[in-house]
């Protein structure tokens, strides 16, 4: 370590006080000064800095907030994607997840999860790197965004107490830790700093925040650091990855256990939550759960489940990922939480595939936590089935997903039955054309492709995080650049604080503005965007026409309009919002065709050879790329300089037709690299064994998918034979 001054010494020496007393209070809830001694000891260190300024350090207590208000947040990639987890609900969804994971790891491996809270906020990804001085220091905090890109708000997460800005040389050496190194973990706002929150905007005349949740995630993304340290935030740890000085394992965990890394966390300072435990079984898992979700209401913070992981990251490894979350981690739901409510009116909402959706406005309830007072009623199948009408009182529940739903009509003597009939319109309630239903579907639709409201959720849409990721295209402004009547964004708003922003994605769920209602809005101004090829036409001038719209703002959406164009072809199609296409569907098309070009002319035949294709999805593309609107789209999208090529996958026809199933551990391929290799030369890898599978391609400790092949006499294949069936015909 550098030789200091005496006077630098003495510095130095304030500052360690003040990150130990930091420690103790936000990490270990543990103060052993009260508030005004610590502003004592604060304002001396400012004092010694404010005279002595050649002596600041950046990992000073002084240096969390400063700075101006940023003007945007920078985006960047992440290591390892940022990934969701499965849902299990029931203990049957449990026990047949423990089931999968054991039958796909040998069966002389003891097999332990790590069980811990699912804490409800915001997932933060925090990089530190080495420091002159032999300690680590935060260098970058970065949100979840679309899980491969996440948005730098590190000036934000350093006004958070319970992130260390810096990881003292001494630390790192007790917890095993390199100087470079990966933090992933959650951010919640307490409950008494949400209640806080909430007393501070009702006294200022502004609406509550809905739900903690929400007031967390809205509080980092807050361009004003002075703001969000006025917000008392919490950071939990709980993954520890490798760091940017070790490249080639970028992403990788740092330690071989999970209960190995939440120890080595808590002992490098990192708040990690203490409702964590080993176990080998899932009737432990479940006992677990048991416990936490009678300890939920007495937290101090937002739960709605527990986390199970594989404890071995050797494991973790082999067993690998889907296309959108680890194999080896679930996430068990707490039980549904309901209320009663009444049925105000019911309202029909378009979405961007023209689907109509009920949706009824309740008298506003608390349900869980959040104010509910919308909730959908999914179709008219569905409002007949409920034999619900207008007054009815109802019973409102949130579950596993965030989007209310009524699940009966309550009918006694403290709830009587309403009297308004539900009637389902025949035409749509925003251009007025007459709505149309499918044979064999429950969804009416309009099907006029130019009808505003399904612009407005397909610009939505197109610009969402998961698809062309156009920061700034919110609702206040996509209704401007419509010349549409604000009413809506008013609507919309309300649903976000009724938590329902994740819901907004869910075509014909989502719960924004429905349509058609009288307002007296101030009249809208002239449509700029008339179509999603019209955003790459905007200039700065259109855009400084509208309103709370500044230089500042106007070029900071241009320059992110200009960036999609390289977002690529995978995010182009999903974008587009064909239906049945989702992301991984997008990129299994893109990495197949290779261009827009050629999955334009694609027959349903050629679109069914495809993995994972089948005919319902294979006749929705072709019945788009038919319709000479979006063929015309498609043009201006390329002439406009959109990417709309990906790297082709070159597949062989040497395995088209046959159907593999995967058991046991193989020598040389891990399930995911056998599968890859199966598939690109045509195959389908199944998931059980039966009358239609082709061969079982077994491995040491081959489970019971190997006796059915046998019972059946489906051939068997080890490795080398499966490499001899790839190998191309001489």
């Amino acid at each position: 370590m550098p030789s200091m001054q005496p006077l630098q010494q003495q510095i130095e020496a304030v500052r360690e006080d003040l990150r130990h007393h930091e420690h103790l209070y936000y990490v270990l809830d543990a103060p052993q000064i009260d508030d005004a001694e610590y502003d004592r000891r604060m304002n001396r260190l400012r004092a010694l800095e404010s005279a002595h300024p050649e002596f600041i350090v950046p990992d000073s207590p002084t240096q969390r907030v400063g700075g101006k208000p940023r003007d945007g947040f920078v985006k960047s990639p992440h290591s390892r994607p940022m990934l969701s987890l499965d849902n299990a609900y029931s203990e049957a969804d449990l026990r047949a997840w423990d089931a999968r994971l054991r039958e796909s790891l040998p069966s002389t491996e003891v097999v332990r999860y790590t069980c811990e809270l699912k804490l409800d906020g915001l997932s933060l990804a925090l990089l530190y790197a080495p420091a002159p001085d032999g300690s680590a220091r935060l260098r970058r905090g970065l949100t979840r965004g679309d899980g491969s890109i996440g948005e730098d708000v590190t000036s934000n997460v350093r006004t958070i107490h319970s992130v260390p800005l810096r990881v003292a040389a001494e630390m790192l050496a007790a917890a095993g830790l390199p100087q470079s190194f990966e933090v992933r973990g959650e951010v919640v706002m307490p409950h008494a700093a949400f209640h806080r929150l909430n007393r501070e905007r009702e006294a200022q005349g502004l609406a509550p925040a809905a739900n903690p949740r929400n007031a967390a995630a809205g509080t980092l993304r807050t361009l004003e650091p002075n703001i969000v340290a006025q917000r008392r935030l919490d950071f939990y740890a709980y993954f520890l990855l490798h760091g940017e000085s070790e490249p080639e394992r970028g992403g990788e965990s740092l330690l071989p256990t999970q209960s190995a890394a939440l120890q080595a966390l808590r002992t490098a300072g990192f708040r990690v939550n203490n409702h964590a435990t080993t176990i080998g079984s899932i009737d432990e898992a479940l006992a677990f759960i048991a416990a936490a979700e009678a300890l939920r209401d007495s937290l101090g913070y937002e739960i709605d489940g527990v986390v199970l992981k594989i404890d071995s990251t050797a494991q973790q490894r082999r067993l690998g990922f889907t296309g959108r979350a680890p194999r080896w981690a679930i996430a068990y739901k707490f039980a549904a939480r309901n209320a009663v409510t009444q049925i105000k009116d019911v309202v029909f909402q378009v979405g961007r595939t023209g689907k109509v959706t009920p949706v009824a406005a309740l008298d506003p309830v608390v349900v869980g936590g959040t104010t509910v007072a919308r909730a959908t009623l999914h179709n008219a199948d569905e409002i007949a089935r409920l034999a619900v009408r207008i007054g009815d009182f109802v019973q409102v529940e949130r579950g596993g997903d965030v989007i209310p739903k009524i699940v009966r009509v309550v009918e006694d003597a403290q709830h009587p039955r309403g009297t308004g009939a539900i009637d389902i319109p025949k035409e749509c309630p925003e251009c007025a054309s007459l709505l149309v239903r499918a044979e064999g579907e429950v969804d009416w639709r309009c099907v006029n492709i130019n009808c505003s409201a399904r612009l407005r959720e397909e610009l939505l849409h197109f610009a969402a995080r998961n698809a062309m990721n156009i920061e700034g295209l919110g609702d206040a402004l996509v209704v401007q650049l419509l010349g549409q009547s604000p009413a809506s964004v008013r609507a919309r708003e309300q649903d976000s604080a009724n938590g329902l922003d994740d819901a907004e994605q869910r075509e014909g769920q989502s719960l924004s503005p429905a349509v058609g209602i009288a307002t007296n809005a101030a009249v809208p101004r002239a449509a700029l965007v008339r179509t999603l090829a019209d955003l790459y036409s905007l200039t700065r001038a259109d855009l400084l026409q509208l309103d709370r719209m500044g230089e500042k703002s106007a070029q900071s959406l241009l320059d992110e309009i200009e960036q999609s164009k390289n977002a690529g072809l995978p995010r182009v199609l999903f974008a587009l919002g064909i239906r049945f296409v989702g992301e991984r569907t997008a990129q299994v098309l893109a990495t197949h065709f290779g261009s827009m070009d050629d999955l334009m002319v694609a027959s349903t035949v050629q679109l069914e050879e495809v993995n994972e294709v089948g005919p319902r999805i294979a006749q929705a593309i072709v019945e788009f790329f038919h319709e000479p609107h979006n063929i015309e789209l498609v043009q201006r999208l390329k002439d406009a300089g959109l990417n709309l090529t990906a790297e082709k996958k070159i597949a062989s026809s040497t395995l088209t037709g046959l159907t593999f199933v995967l058991t046991g551990s193989l020598p040389t391929l891990t399930r995911e690299a056998a599968k890859e290799l199966i598939e690109s030369a045509g195959g389908r890898v199944a998931a059980t064994v039966s009358k239609k599978t082709s061969y079982v391609v077994a491995g040491e400790d081959a489970g019971s998918k190997l006796d059915r092949a046998r019972s059946l006499n489906i051939p068997i294949l080890d490795e080398p034979a499966l490499h001899n069936l790839l190998a191309p015909p001489h």
